[in-house]
């Protein structure tokens, strides 16, 4: 007996309306069977059905059965409202099944949503609640939630980097993020201002600081003295034109009292951006290694004339008595004069520096050096010579730098140690620049050779980063600020409570954002303005920092 006959022989059976929470759905099984059997009894009670009609009422209650088996498999949530059917037994209508696997594959249902605050249990047609809509525009304003900054004045060496900072990187230190974070926001002010004006590079910038306890005492200058082929001026003429000297940061320090009192000291900032103009991408690649100074210059000479039996002196002694070198672009940046009598990025760093401890004498101090890229290695020479100017009972040096080149070899990362230099490097585990430069290894003692500690985070483990983000997305600044605010512990997922906005990657790195938070941004109608700093101007380039 067919369904249709064996339906039309009986009458309907009554579904309690209290068994029934949605009487009027559609996909509601108990209510879809009444319905149809009631509609199929009626027409044939009334007159026999011709041949066209049974064979579309079979179907119909055959497309019927198929979508209830579906559901069955499924178990989906009820869901208010018209379903339209298709041939193939599908609907039209939203899927709460396939909105939870969005919002899993996004991963919003942990970084933003309350545990289970969405799931299957509810109704497929519920909106996002508007608490949770609320804390994804924040997370996609413009407007930066920072965590509250409590008083590290007790600790404040150690987060300097006294101890090395044993036990406070895996896992992350929440006081140890913050401090991190906003001494990235230092070195983000230096491309804004470099890239915000059309200004020559070698004029000084307005500085928009981050933190309105400081205030800037010093714009600072890097000179390139690499000489370009002749050829260099018919392929390129622009670049023959450059000017040698660019704007390369500034020296900041701490005024507020009521900040002084939380770090326990007052800071002086010494902020570097990374390589934005085409002469400093020239000297990147001068990457032989030379003495950093005239007294290892004459070290040098003094090595090459020793004995061939000299020579066979033990490693240990010979790492010891190695001459410190760098590389020959770092150098010629810092330690070049600019022109019109503008001093070198190293006299400039020296002199302002000592003004500010006579200025401050007799208060704890405290010297930070944070940079980017090209920055970075520049961060580690200013470091390395300012560290002996500041008593070293009330006062410390440290080093933070994201993205970084190895700056000379082994020796040189001996000298820096000893002098007490403390230094942190945030890398990317898929950032290229870390790894470079690498010179012929001539000797074990001649190849380059990182300093300091190490904080490796992974652009994989972001949430919003797609997994295969390009080259310049690993370099970029932002991206390492987003990534070291969701660092929680080597290994592990990213931070469910990470406060930083998204709204600057979004408008630097659009292309290595996932396609579904894209989506949402628009959804929500939030404006994304174009992350442009700038393009070449008068030899400029863009900054690796606001490479799309």
């Amino acid at each position: 007996m067919s369904i249709a006959f064996a339906m039309a022989a009986a009458p309907p059976r009554y579904v309690s309306q209290a068994r029934n929470g949605l009487p009027n759905s559609p996909l509601n099984a108990f209510a879809a069977r009444h319905h149809h059997a009631a509609a199929v009894h009626a027409s044939i009670a009334a007159t026999a059905p011709p041949a066209a009609a049974t064979i579309s009422t079979n179907a119909h209650l055959a497309n019927l059965e198929r979508l209830l088996e579906k559901q069955k498999q499924e178990n989906p949530p009820a869901a208010s409202g018209p379903v339209k059917m298709q041939p193939d037994g599908g609907s039209d209508s939203p899927s709460p099944y396939r909105t939870s696997r969005l919002l899993q594959a996004l991963n919003l249902t942990s970084a933003l949503f309350p545990a289970g605050g969405f799931s299957n249990k509810h109704a497929g047609a519920e909106e996002v609640s508007p608490r949770s809509l609320t804390r994804l525009r924040r997370l996609l304003s413009n407007s930066n939630r920072t965590s509250p900054r409590g008083s590290i004045a007790g600790g404040w060496r150690r987060f300097h980097g006294v101890g090395d900072w044993e036990g406070l990187l895996d896992p992350l230190n929440d006081d140890l993020r913050r401090e991190l974070v906003r001494y990235g926001e230092f070195v983000q002010a230096t491309y804004r201002a470099f890239h915000s004006t059309s200004a020559p590079p070698g004029r000084p910038r307005h500085v928009l600081l981050p933190d309105r306890s400081y205030r800037v005492t010093r714009n600072l200058f890097a000179t390139a003295s690499i000489e370009l082929p002749p050829w260099i001026d018919t392929v390129a003429p622009w670049v023959m034109a450059a000017h040698p000297t660019s704007w390369i940061g500034y020296v900041a320090v701490c005024e507020n009292e009521r900040e002084i009192r939380r770090m326990g000291r007052r800071d002086i900032v010494i902020a570097l951006r990374g390589t934005s103009t085409c002469l400093e991408w020239a000297e990147n690649f001068r990457t032989e290694l030379v003495p950093l100074d005239e007294v290892e210059a004459e070290a040098e000479t003094k090595q090459q004339g020793h004995s061939a039996e000299e020579e066979t002196e033990t490693e240990e002694h010979h790492l010891s008595s190695a001459v410190a070198k760098v590389e020959c672009g770092f150098r010629s940046l810092y330690k070049t004069p600019g022109l019109g009598g503008k001093p070198s990025l190293s006299a400039a760093v020296v002199e302002e520096v000592k003004k500010l401890r006579k200025e401050y004498a007799g208060e704890e101090l405290s010297i930070t050096v944070v940079g980017h890229s090209l920055g970075a290695a520049l961060a580690v020479l200013v470091a390395e010579e300012v560290v002996s100017l500041l008593p070293t009972e009330r006062s410390a040096t440290a080093v933070f730098t994201f993205g970084g080149p190895r700056v000379g070899n082994r020796a040189f990362a001996e000298r820096v140690e000893k002098r007490g230099v403390k230094v942190l490097r945030v890398v990317n585990a898929h950032d290229l620049v870390p790894r470079v430069p690498a010179a012929p290894l001539r000797t074990r003692n001649e190849g380059y050779a990182h300093v300091g500690r190490e904080l490796v985070v992974d652009s994989q483990s972001s949430p919003y980063l797609r997994p295969d983000a390009d080259l310049s997305c690993c370099h970029d600044l932002e991206a390492y600020l987003h990534l070291v605010d969701g660092f929680a512990a080597a290994g592990g997922p990213f931070r469910e409570n990470a406060k930083r906005s998204l709204a600057r990657l979004l408008s630097q790195q659009g292309a290595n954002i996932k396609k579904l938070y894209l989506n949402k941004a628009q959804e929500l109608r939030l404006k994304q303005t174009a992350g442009s700093f700038g393009r070449c101007n008068s030899g400029q380039l863009a900054s690796p920092s606001s490479t799309f």
